[in-house]
């Protein structure tokens, strides 16, 4: 990567910014070995997805649809899909911790689908920015593969999107992306074919074009066995019916080798057939890498000796044979490591067989990302834009290739939405590659400004502040005013602070960034937030015991105190080891998930626990919370609620509220009338009780 500048500036772009990206390039030119590169070299959170189950077994990801949990049905913007977001506690934490969703061969995936996409993720993450803010890297060629429309999905689609293709999704139209082009192609090496690949890959081609492609034509070729030339055709009946015709012409033994299949791995996935049908001097391609490096992935070779254990390929241009033994893929989804806390691929099936299929004969699909030395094209029916094009490219040369049919200029089809689309791109990845230094600006600063952003504690605070003051009033007053004090606080000692102090680093470029003295700025300021924070609200929360015989309010107020507890330890957390071991933008970002995770993982209800505690430890804190005032007269009432409710066979609360009970406490009513001015206890409740419980007043006063 090193050696070459556009990958080295698409790793700047994806390591050190957190802006989305769309990563092209003509056939050959190393997006494949980019995507591999990010996955094994990147220490940013992050999954791989593709539209296919090959393409996605290949890219060593999952299917959009499977990741994402998506219905096959098209993507309508209104529509609501409640089945989609029916997702685990697990899957939910690994959403709202991902730095980066990979998406490989984005040019079939359409525009509804990453629209789908957008939905699922601002679900989880933050339901204000696209993707929920999370970072893109979209990688393919337009001009190669396209996205499948069938006719019945095409009205629907159209009612909402000028183009099926990935640039029409609404999502991603209010995405800032940069684009960036690989240039340098490795599969080609002749300026001429280059030259000519790149006329048709652009819907330029001349009549000159035509006329040196179709001095390739020669529809009566009949390679010899040991060249290893590969028939590309349009359709899957196509080569199935070249292969076993060729096959057929063999007259040796048939051996047939079976796959075995564990776990869960879906037939749309497999990477070959189930059922392999070999003889002696077939030729076949493999269809996975060797790690050892004896072949790889489109690789021709003939079967030169075969039997119910042992088959032996030899390529051309090998002297050795190569033994070919069962080898295995994998069909993997991701999840979260409870005590690592990082994403892994977890092997949900295995599908083991002979590398192999016959290959005689192949689909230009599952051509796609091959590289062949020697191929017959036999396109002249080709019936989607970009597919003459992918055809010819997956050839090294222009001699290596041979046409069964003459290719007519209509043949090769561009879709003009593309060309248009691709223009702009042009221009925008050149801007873009401008861009980086600001951009990297901008990231860094955007990392400080979540460190020091306390609206999320703001807001979660006045949602628990909320609820105390409309129901816990009356029945705990001085918790309340407790809590009214803090939102004061929170707002002149913190967020106020905050954004003075933000807007002293907004606008700063990255020579001030890293400046010593506004490294250890930050580092004081941390300090300083950690403390007041802390002050503010680190004995508060722990002490925000309350009760209601209401449900849903006692729901309301423990998921309200639930997520201010764990705002304020991940907020605490985060700035506790800035302030001793400083700020680093590239280490920030993992360190901000890590304590996202180690809060979240099992931790939601440890505040409430930690206040609450068992019934029997709530029901003690119940009574000695400082808003009893007469704790005497309070347990004499508590009592006599008991015994009653045991005489009448009803819940202690269906006979008096426990706020009531509290009120009644502190004021000790001597007649009825002042008792009914009690909050929450009312007239029939005086009816029924009044007479007892003045009964029980009198004699704990």
């Amino acid at each position: 990567m090193e050696e070459n500048r556009e990958l080295q500036l698409a790793w700047d772009f994806v390591e050190n910014t957190g802006v989305s990206i769309f990563l092209t390039g003509k056939a050959g030119t190393g997006k494949t070995t980019f995507l591999r590169e990010v996955k094994s070299r990147s220490p940013k959170r992050m999954v791989v997805v593709a539209p296919t189950g090959v393409a996605a077994i290949n890219a060593g990801g999952q299917t959009i649809h499977s990741f994402f949990q998506l219905p096959l049905s098209p993507y309508v913007p209104e529509a609501r899909y409640k089945k989609r977001f029916d997702f685990s506690k697990e899957k939910k934490k690994l959403l709202r911790t991902l730095d980066l969703l990979v998406i490989d061969e984005i040019s079939m995936v359409r525009g509804d689908l990453l629209d789908a996409i957008d939905d699922v993720m601002r679900r989880f993450r933050d339901p204000r920015r696209p993707f929920g803010g999370a970072q893109l890297l979209m990688i393919g060629d337009l001009q190669q593969l396209t996205p499948v429309v069938t006719a019945a999905d095409m009205p629907l689609l159209q009612a909402y999107y000028d183009t099926p293709y990935f640039f029409g999704s609404k999502a991603l139209q209010q995405t800032p992306y940069v684009t960036l082009e690989l240039k340098h192609v490795y599969r080609q090496q002749d300026p001429v074919f280059i030259g000519l690949l790149n006329h048709i890959r652009e819907g330029q081609v001349t009549g000159q074009d035509i006329a040196l492609l179709n001095q390739r034509c020669n529809p009566n070729f009949h390679p010899r066995p040991e060249e290893g030339y590969i028939r590309l055709t349009t359709h899957n009946h196509l080569a199935d019916s070249y292969n076993e015709s060729e096959l057929a012409g063999i007259h040796s033994e048939a051996y047939r080798f079976k796959a075995e299949v564990e776990g869960t791995f879906p037939e749309y996935a497999y990477p070959t057939d189930v059922e392999l049908t070999l003889k002696e001097g077939a030729q076949v391609m493999f269809v996975k890498n060797d790690p050892a490096g004896k072949f790889y992935n489109g690789r021709i070779g003939r079967i030169t000796s075969i039997d119910e254990r042992h088959v032996s390929v030899l390529c051309p241009g090998d002297d050795c044979e190569i033994e070919v033994e069962y080898t295995e893929w994998e069909n993997a989804k991701y999840e979260l490591n409870a005590k690592t806390k990082e994403i892994e691929s977890i092997v949900q099936g295995v599908f083991r067989q002979l590398p192999l299929r016959l290959a005689w004969a192949i689909t230009i699909h599952k051509s796609q990302g091959l590289t062949f030395e020697h191929a017959i094209i036999d396109a002249a029916f080709s019936f989607a834009a970009g597919q003459v094009y992918v055809a010819l490219s997956r050839c090294k040369s222009l001699d290596g290739l041979v046409l069964a049919k003459p290719v007519m200029k209509e043949s090769i089809m561009n879709d003009h939405r593309v060309g248009s689309y691709i223009a702009q791109q042009g221009e925008a990845a050149r801007q873009s590659i401008d861009m980086l230094p600001v951009l990297k600006e901008q990231y860094h600063i955007e990392q400080l400004r979540q460190l020091f952003d306390f609206s999320d504690l703001q807001l979660s605070d006045n949602q628990l502040s909320r609820v105390l003051e409309e129901h816990f009033s009356s029945s705990y007053p001085r918790l309340v005013a407790a809590h009214r004090q803090a939102r004061t606080d929170i707002g002149d000692k913190i967020v106020e602070v905050s954004r003075k102090w933000m807007a002293v680093f907004m606008g700063m470029n990255g020579e001030q960034l890293r400046d010593p003295q506004f490294v250890e700025r930050v580092k004081r300021s941390a300090t300083y937030f950690l403390d007041t924070v802390t002050d503010v609200l680190g004995d508060l929360l722990p002490a925000t015991v309350a009760d209601s015989d209401s449900k849903p309010v006692k729901k309301r107020f423990e998921d309200a105190l639930a997520d201010m507890c764990i705002i304020y330890e991940i907020k605490t957390a985060i700035l506790k080891e800035v302030a001793m071991n400083g700020f680093d933008p590239v280490t920030f970002m993992r360190l901000k998930q890590k304590v996202t995770l180690g809060v979240l993982d099992g931790s939601k209800e440890k505040p409430l626990k930690r206040s609450r505690g068992s019934k029997r430890e709530s029901e003690k804190a119940e009574v000695n919370n400082e808003d009893v005032q007469n704790q005497e007269l309070f347990e004499l009432l508590r009592k006599w609620r008991w015994r009653k409710s045991v005489e009448l066979s009803l819940p202690p609360y269906t006979i008096i509220k426990q706020k009531a009970l509290i009120g009644i406490a502190n004021s000790s009513p001597q007649t009825i009338k002042e008792l009914i001015a009690i909050p929450y206890f009312g007239k029939k409740s005086a009816e029924m009780y009044g007479e007892e419980i003045l009964e029980v007043v009198s004699k704990g006063v």
